[in-house]
């Protein structure tokens, strides 16, 4: 069983899991950046078994195919007679506001749209301070829900804009009481879309457990953050093609709204291959 053979200790033929040729020289190179083992053989089996590629051909069909396996959002879509609501959950310290701000600064300087903000964040005061400070900035409105009774009538208020971004407090996933808050809360806002914001450094264990919790919330897009603090981010890979969750934007510095792309599968597995070139 070849998931049983990767997970053993590592050994001189393990380093290959098991295939030759080209396909070994691609497993350790997403070995190298720490994709998971299990993640990496099934991807090799999988483009082998559809695509037929001969041996030298590997490395230069590797991008283009594996595309397929790295499933992406594409950017947030407006609706006709009524605002898209966007929330952004995830655990504490991953950056939820200063990526919310971002996107918010992109599609009003940028496409004109109108945004409003709502944050749910009434734990840290800093939170209300720093998003308070931008929105004013670039002349959005920002509305503070203290409790989810108030949704129904803050989102009435904001029934003319384009967006509303839903700033929620950070949460860990290991706190009950916690998620039950926020379950609560996504229950009366009934966001078109959920981002998980999750950071790139994340360990892959912790990674995979965030997830594993948050999906059961209705998460549909995994935003990633601190792209420029890591060069391995075989973790995001992995995270992507076990959830079948689509990654919607990475975020990589501070720069409001600068730092932030649209997640794109080949400049994505570009960067991966780079690091993993060695």
């Amino acid at each position: 069983n070849m998931v049983k053979e990767l997970a053993r200790p590592a050994t001189p033929a393990a380093d290959s899991g098991g295939f030759s040729g080209g396909w070994a020289a691609l497993y350790r190179k997403l070995i190298d950046a720490e994709v998971k083992a299990e993640s990496a053989a099934s991807l090799i089996n999988d483009i082998r078994a559809k695509c037929r590629i001969e041996d030298v051909k590997v490395g230069e069909t590797f991008i283009a195919t594996l595309s397929e396996h790295f499933p992406v959002a594409g950017p947030l879509t407006t609706k006709i007679d009524q605002p898209t609501i966007v929330a952004f959950v995830g655990p504490t310290g991953t950056g939820k506001t200063t990526t919310i701000a971002k996107l918010a600064a992109y599609y009003r300087m940028q496409k004109n749209l109108s945004v409003s903000l709502i944050t749910a964040d009434t734990y840290r005061i800093a939170a209300i301070e720093q998003i308070r400070t931008f929105a004013d900035i670039i002349g959005i409105k920002l509305q503070v829900l203290f409790n989810h009774d108030e949704a129904e009538t803050i989102l009435e208020n904001c029934r003319n804009d384009d967006f509303v971004f839903i700033d929620s407090a950070g949460r860990s996933q290991h706190n009950a009481d916690h998620m039950g808050e926020l379950k609560r809360l996504l229950a009366a806002i009934k966001p078109d879309e959920t981002h998980l914001v999750v950071s790139a450094t994340m360990k892959q264990s912790d990674l995979e457990a965030a997830v594993k919790t948050y999906r059961e919330f209705g998460v549909n897009r995994l935003l990633f953050t601190k792209l420029d603090e890591t060069v391995h981010v075989g973790n995001i890979l992995s995270a992507a093609i076990t959830s079948r969750v689509p990654v919607s934007y990475f975020t990589m510095g501070q720069t409001v709204p600068d730092d932030i792309e649209l997640a794109q599968p080949e400049r994505f597995l570009r960067r991966l291959w780079e690091v993993s070139r060695g």
